[in-house]
């Protein structure tokens, strides 16, 4: 990077250490022919796949908003209530279970839907050389054999995408914007929940298409008065394109179109230097350096997606985010929000990762989503407070599915976890007040009268109780007594409803927090101390959810800290997962091993399980593929649906090897390695709005360095040495340690 041609002159010095490497990049010497294998450019609302090998080069299209929100027709109906449901379970009735909850989402909408694609084809003397992705500045290349090459970037900021041709021109080439086909006649309907069949069952009309002497455009109806638009431009050797919805106005057309001429305005370059900009500071929140170089290139390569994923102001992240389909099919699972994993780990690593402010992409759209819960929960629950359907489109509108999970219960509890993490990573006592204890309150509520019923022993329970996916949709999947995945995020609610209601000097809600906390079950325990699914029901086999593990992470409940009881659970309940194996696991359950075992202090098992998910479940553009790629037998599901969540948990297992600070006091390197005797990283963040630096050398700490946003006491573990340290806010503090000794 030029610092000089980027304004960056003060920020350089600091950043080098800090930028991925070249050995992290992406770059083919064979061209990418499936969507699944692009370079994914995006900034959160607009995304673009690079691939092909100039005959054509295709950029796939994307909008974040792109949606079919048509209504379930049976989730208005009269037998869509718990109740219902309750009865029907009991007495047998199956058959209506399905067609009620589980079909509608057979259907092809509501869905995710993709914006269409621009090819470029060269002539014919122009072959395929390579294509690469740069991390560091977020742009996609492709060179051809006659001298050729296209640069390709998604601003940073902008709802615009720019591609420039060096060594030849765009006039030599034929461009072409295609819209999605939607349609046309249906080859393939949909099957299921994976495969949703043809863009065409959508029943779209054809787009309206127009163009003009270096122009593109078309316009395309959706479902219920929706529509989008893409505009495309050339001017000399730059081709910029924009995407536009009615969410945005009555004339998406119109709104893209002026936007491209912006763009074109700006140029390539200048645009390309605001763009860069944005990525240096991402880039600067947060490094790690690993003797790993599987884990640590992982790291950069999910990182990155992420930064090109969430961002403030956009929709949260969906199952592709702005990557959908680009293959004339609905996205995998209809490409939608699916809270009981997908949203929650693709999450996970802007706390420690030192990324909050993008994060907040998904806690704004949930608060801005409440009155549709609200709705929900009293005419589907018929109580009080806040619960969230499971499964959900744009809106926040339930879509059905499995219905154990996607009317679970328990679900705006996983949810909630996310605003309390906010707030202590950021000490915001603004966000607290405002909206962690809020939602939290909320959430609560809800779980106060949905627990009301008693067993014999005086204890709070579930009418219906489930453990994502724990017997997959059969009857048998849900058990009568609350299963310790219920039961972790019921007292977890609790639990911190009355901390943050401390916090804020509600007494009397405090009081009543503590007073339901007390009235729950203790947790359902093996003879060993592992957690089982429910009372007598151990884990039957192996499992690629570890829904009945939460108490331990992310929940943070029976934690290592409490001594030897907690730790037996947790050695216990890891060594069962390791004795059923791995036979039925998706690549997530291995990012999701990683911060376990990292929660167990077992480090050779974390580094096993990050890089097994790299090296194996991945495609060679590192897009998690949900099954094993690897041909090596880690799992007997060798499909490939690409989803992100697996993506996102891995660097935030990583961050939980370096740093933990869940259990009231920060644990520097709590999880290394013994071979790992070098280690870095730079600037995460600890509860308490503390940024951590530290440096590992030769197999002991060597610094350091703490940096406090809002001042207080911080209780800092080194190498098993605990000190309590106090800081004003703002306050920089760096310990060199010798021979295990601060100076």
């Amino acid at each position: 990077m030029d610092c000089r041609k980027t304004g960056l002159i003060l920020l350089c010095a600091a950043l080098a250490s800090a930028q991925p490497k070249p050995e992290h990049n992406l770059r083919f010497v064979t061209p990418s022919t499936v969507w699944d294998e692009a370079l994914p450019l995006g900034n959160g609302m607009l995304g673009s796949l690079i691939w092909g090998d100039g005959h054509p080069l295709r950029i796939s299209l994307d909008r974040a908003d792109l949606w079919d929100t048509r209504r379930v027709p049976e989730f208005d109906g009269p037998d869509y209530k718990f109740s219902v449901m309750q009865r029907w379970h009991a007495e047998g009735r199956v058959a209506d279970l399905l067609r009620v909850y589980e079909r509608p989402y057979h259907r092809p909408a509501p869905t995710k839907i993709p914006a269409g694609r621009i090819e470029i084809s060269f002539p014919g003397d122009a072959r395929f050389l390579d294509t690469s992705l740069d991390l560091k500045t977020a742009l996609a290349t492709m060179s051809l054999s006659n001298g050729a090459r296209v640069e390709i970037f998604i601003h940073a900021v902008e709802p615009v995408g720019f591609a420039r041709i060096v060594g030849s021109r765009f006039s030599d080439a034929n461009i072409r914007l295609l819209p999605p086909p939607f349609s046309g006649l249906v080859k393939d309907a949909a099957k299921g929940s994976i495969d949703a069949g043809d863009l065409t069952q959508l029943g779209y009309p054809a787009p309206a298409e127009t163009r003009g002497n270096g122009w593109f455009s078309y316009t395309q109806e959706g479902a219920e008065g929706f529509r989008f638009a893409v505009y495309a431009a050339i001017q000399g050797d730059v081709l910029a394109w924009s995407i536009a919805s009615s969410h945005e106005g009555s004339d998406p057309a119109q709104i893209a179109q002026k936007r491209v001429t912006e763009a074109l305005r700006k140029g390539f370059l200048g645009a390309f230097r605001e763009h860069t900009i944005w990525w240096a500071k991402f880039w600067s929140r947060s490094s790690v350096q690993v003797p790993n170089p599987i884990i640590e290139r992982q790291w950069y390569l999910d990182t990155y997606k992420w930064g090109s994923a969430a961002r403030r102001g956009a929709p949260p992240i969906t199952l592709q985010a702005v990557w959908t389909a680009d293959n004339g099919k609905l996205p995998p699972w209809k490409g939608d929000y699916h809270h009981d994993l997908n949203t929650e780990l693709s999450y996970w690593p802007a706390y420690s990762g030192n990324r909050l402010e993008d994060g907040l992409s998904y806690l704004d759209w949930l608060w801005k989503t409440r009155d549709t819960a609200f709705e929900w929960t009293r005419r589907f629950f018929e109580m009080p407070g806040l619960n969230v359907p499971m499964t959900a489109d744009l809106n926040g509108r339930q879509i059905g599915g499995w219905r154990q999970y996607t009317h679970s219960a328990t679900t705006s509890a996983w949810l909630a976890h996310h605003f309390y993490l906010h707030w202590r990573y950021s000490g915001d006592r603004i966000f607290l007040k405002e909206r962690a204890y809020s939602y939290l309150r909320d959430v609560a509520v809800f779980l106060e009268a949905f627990t009301a019923k008693k067993d014999a022993q005086g204890k709070r329970t579930h009418p219906l109780s489930a453990s994502p996916e724990i017997n997959d949709n059969k009857p048998s999947a849900w058990f009568d007594s609350v299963t310790n995945y219920d039961l972790a995020l019921d007292r977890w609610t609790f639990e911190k409803a009355a901390e943050l209601a401390s916090e804020l000097g509600l007494n009397d809600e405090a009081g009543r927090w503590r007073r339901v906390l007390a009235e729950l079950p203790e947790w359902s325990l093996a003879g060993d101390g592992a957690l089982l699914v429910a009372a007598g029901y151990p884990l039957p086999a192996s499992h690629r959810h570890f829904s009945h593990l939460m108490a331990i992470h992310p929940l943070g409940l029976i934690d290592w800290e409490q001594g030897d009881a907690a730790r037996r659970t947790i050695r216990a309940s890891l060594a069962e997962l390791q004795r059923k194996g791995t036979d039925y696991w998706c690549g997530y359950s291995f990012s999701w091993l990683g911060s376990l075992a990292a929660r167990a202090r077992d480090g050779a098992l974390a580094e096993r399980a990050l890089e097994t998910f790299a090296s194996a479940f991945c495609l060679r553009n590192s897009f998690h593929a949900n099954g094993d790629q690897s041909g090596k037998g880690y799992s007997k599901f060798t499909y490939r649906p690409f989803t992100l969540e697996g993506n996102f948990a891995m660097p935030a297992g990583l961050q939980e090897m370096l740093l933990q600070s869940h259990a009231g006091k920060v644990i520097v390197f709590p999880a290394i390695p013994d071979t790992w005797k070098d280690v870095e990283f730079r600037t995460l963040r600890a509860e308490g709005a503390f940024l951590i630096s530290a440096q590992r050398r030769g197999g002991r700490v060597a610094r350091v360095e703490i940096t406090s946003e809002k001042g207080g006491a911080l209780l800092l573990e080194i190498e098993g040495r605990v000190e309590k340290l106090l800081f004003k806010p703002g306050e920089r503090r760096v310990l060199s340690l010798l021979a295990g000794r601060a100076n």
